[in-house]
């Protein structure tokens, strides 16, 4: 199953630079990093980055994250995946632009 993180620019050149982040700065707060299912990230895109350009959604494979991703109770009693390491770009399956259109951010067709 694949599951989502979404950057802001800055965020993803870190990943890109140096091979892997603690992530955005709620998820260094929080202290592990935030995903989302496929479900759940035009909520997440809406609540957490309404309005902002230049993002890159990530795809990651849940199971390959083993026992560091936890599916935890989150935004209205629904499990969230948690990732409790550094996330690595050797995680990412893939990564594309999550363009803004018309105020919306456009997800991928082939979302699974």
């Amino acid at each position: 199953m694949l599951i989502y993180k979404i950057f802001r620019a800055p965020e993803w050149q870190v990943l890109v630079d140096h091979g892997e982040t603690t992530g955005a700065p709620i998820d260094v707060a929080d202290g592990y990093v935030h995903f989302s299912t496929a479900e759940q990230a035009a909520e997440t895109a809406a609540k957490h980055f309404a309005g902002e350009a230049d993002l890159t959604l990530l795809a990651l494979e849940a199971e390959a994250l083993g026992e560091a991703l936890k599916w935890e109770v989150s935004r209205g009693g629904a499990l969230f995946p948690h990732l409790y390491r550094s996330l690595r770009m050797e995680d990412v399956t893939w990564s594309k632009p999550l363009p803004l259109v018309d105020g919306l951010h456009q997800f991928p067709e082939d979302m699974a």
